[in-house]
């Protein structure tokens, strides 16, 4: 499967949540997500775990850059990911915990996540489909970044876990 992902900075969630009433977006769920993120030789791979959801196992690639990016994932139950992957456990590189407000907006995913350790972001997600081509996602999400500009900040290039792991590298330099 494919998605065009853009992600940044959230200055300020309630005008947020008012911008997705504004532009009638149905908000879907608010959930708390533990991604366990694993060592592995070439793209990422990471377990996610929500309350009352069975666990899900999500590989995926894609670049690093701050303008909206393809992705290629594929998610696997728990059993398909022990087959893809065996059953020795794999290395676990990072855990994100965030809370997630999930709203859609036709055919596009808008996550509002606070990120523990991080704090706050805005991530669109616009699935790839045969009536929804990569030109028609990458227009929706301009479309999404110029409502949202109010309460948009610095673009991200990568993910959550990079993003901890670079703050874990950067206390761990500090002095004593």
């Amino acid at each position: 499967m494919h998605n065009i992902e853009y992600k940044a900075e959230l200055r300020d969630i309630e005008l947020a949540r008012a911008i997705c009433r504004a532009l009638k977006a149905s908000a879907i769920i608010t959930m708390e997500q533990v991604d366990t993120y694993f060592r592995i030789p070439s793209g990422r791979l990471k377990k996610r775990e929500c309350a009352g959801e069975p666990t899900e196992y999500i590989f995926y690639d894609r670049p690093d850059r701050t303008r909206p990016k393809l992705s290629h994932f594929v998610i696997y139950t728990e059993q398909r990911a022990l087959e893809r992957f065996g059953i020795q456990p794999l290395p676990v590189w990072i855990t994100v915990r965030k809370r997630r407000e999930l709203f859609m907006h036709g055919q596009v995913r808008i996550h509002l996540d606070t990120v523990e350790g991080l704090g706050r972001f805005l991530e669109f997600e616009a699935m790839v489909s045969v009536g929804f081509n990569i030109a028609r996602c990458h227009e929706a999400i301009e479309h999404l970044k110029q409502a949202f500009a109010p309460v948009l900040g610095e673009p991200i290039a990568c993910g959550y876990s990079d993003l901890l792991a670079t703050e874990a590298d950067l206390q761990a330099e500090k002095p004593g």
